[in-house]
């Protein structure tokens, strides 16, 4: 006898419709197959239970006593496995339905606006979330299941993550204008690296970025969590600081810092999406990412 673990669950909702409605026939019409296919079904099932579970000399289909009994042990798998599809599928539509974003702060504050924007005039009724928080706990988000789609900064992007560069950008060293950096014609990479500096808490792209230009971890004068705070102290007079030059393009146009050029040291950086390995991005994540690469992304 073949093993009954090979029952489908077709054959299944085959056997409560002949139940509830009679007859093989009104079974096959209900479930959209032909009449011989729900019969050779019928047998299918038959010969895998090891049990008759239809008489077939009655006119119609009548079950058998032990097709009774397999009925109601039949209707709550059935049921069971509705159950399962609908849940999955109501899952399945709000996951497409909303997208969840994480963007690190320098993304988030400064290109992001701009992507959301354009997306909703394409996608007006689709909901979207985004959270803005370091490069650290963007990649955390993703690895925790919490978003669907992250953008960073940090220069590494890990193994695990599938990504795609959506821009460049390049740090600035910002001070007051009143600050006596702001008198010399530039700065070279070992004096930048002996600066007592104002900066991004650990965890941030830019922090990362730049301890990977000097080659070595960057220990802050000021630690501060996030860029409009860090300006604030340079603008005060305070510690210089290493800051994208998308944080302070407005500050910079009014004077409210002043840039110091830079000697032999690269501070420019990619600017990534990010998203989990191995598979997919939504649909409404593919859609935004598609959006913000633009036609020849």
């Amino acid at each position: 006898m073949p093993p009954a673990s090979d029952v489908t669950l077709n054959e299944l909702r085959l056997l409560v419709a002949v139940a509830e409605h009679g007859s093989i026939s009104a079974a096959a019409r209900l479930l959209l197959i032909s009449q011989p296919s729900a019969s050779a079904r019928m047998k299918e099932l038959e010969r895998h239970l090891g049990l008759e579970l239809l008489d077939r000399r009655t006119r119609g289909a009548e079950l058998t006593a032990d097709g009774r009994a397999v009925t109601d042990w039949a209707r709550a798998v059935v049921d069971a496995a509705d159950v399962l599809l609908t849940g999955a599928q109501a899952l399945a539509t709000s996951r497409d339905a909303q997208l969840t974003i994480a963007a690190s702060q320098t993304v988030g504050e400064y290109l992001t606006p701009a992507w959301l924007a354009d997306y909703r005039r394409t996608q007006p009724d689709r909901p979207v979330r985004l959270q803005v928080m370091n490069s650290r706990d963007v990649i955390a988000a993703l690895r925790a299941r919490e978003v669907d789609l992250g953008f960073i900064e940090t220069p590494r992007v890990p193994a695990d993550l599938a990504r795609r560069k959506v821009g460049q950008d390049r740090l600035t060293l910002v001070v007051a204008p009143g600050h006596p950096l702001a008198r010399r014609r530039s700065v070279g990479r070992e004096e930048l690296g002996e600066l007592s500096l104002a900066s991004r808490e650990d965890g941030s792209g830019t922090r990362e970025a730049l301890s990977r230009s000097l080659g070595r971890a960057v220990e802050p004068a000021l630690e501060l969590d996030s860029n409009a705070a860090v300006k604030v102290e340079v603008a005060s007079g305070g510690y210089p600081a290493v800051l994208s030059e998308l944080a302070v393009a407005a500050e910079l146009r009014d004077r409210r810092l002043v840039e110091v050029e830079l000697e032999d040291v690269d501070l420019r950086r990619r600017l990534h999406a990010v998203w989990r390995k191995p598979g997919r991005l939504t649909p409404a994540a593919a859609d935004f990412l598609a959006g913000v690469l633009g036609p020849h992304g």
